[in-house]
């Protein structure tokens, strides 16, 4: 029996991709406020060991984004490395970085909690779309989410773009 060993892609990179949220996939929020996290991302993140997953309002889109509580950690370590902790304003920018973020642990079914409040900050009803981002995962409201995607040809062009800066390095 021969064995084949792959030592062109280092083990650090086999990991990350192991843990990859990917694609986009529609549910639906029950009365309670609740949603079961898609069965592919639930095991993504009993791979990572994640006990908690963190919810965080995006800045810049109206959607909620979740990460695996060490990639949030990593998150706000390298935010905290770019502060300063006696500047007033640094001390703004961290104190409502983090106060738009919260704890969130899945029930035994595999479903979390949503706030109303931050559903509403969405435009969340009932329907929801989980759309992967490599190392965490983003909820929209499915028609915002149609909404702000770029055409084909957008795409296309913009991810030339950047492949060409990124090959340049």
């Amino acid at each position: 029996m021969s064995v084949f060993f792959c030592n062109f892609v280092p083990e650090i990179e086999i990991l990350s991709l192991m843990q990859t949220f990917i694609g986009n996939i529609e549910g639906r929020l029950d009365e309670k406020g609740r949603i079961f996290v898609p069965a592919g991302y639930r095991k993504i993140l009993a791979e990572a060991e994640s006990k908690r997953i963190v919810m965080r309002r995006d800045t810049d889109n109206e959607c909620l984004m979740f990460y695996p509580e060490e990639v949030w950690n990593e998150k706000v370590e390298q935010l905290r490395q770019t502060l300063d902790e006696w500047d007033p304003e640094d001390q703004l920018i961290l104190m409502q970085f983090m106060a738009d973020a919260e704890y969130l642990e899945m029930d035994g079914q595999g479903r979390i909690l949503l706030q109303k409040k931050n559903l509403e900050t969405i435009g969340a009803q009932q329907d929801v779309l989980f759309v992967g981002m490599l190392n965490r995962f983003a909820v929209w409201a499915p028609e915002t989410f149609a909404a702000k995607r770029l055409s084909q040809t957008e795409l296309a062009a913009r991810l030339r773009a950047k492949m060409k800066r990124t090959g340049d390095k």
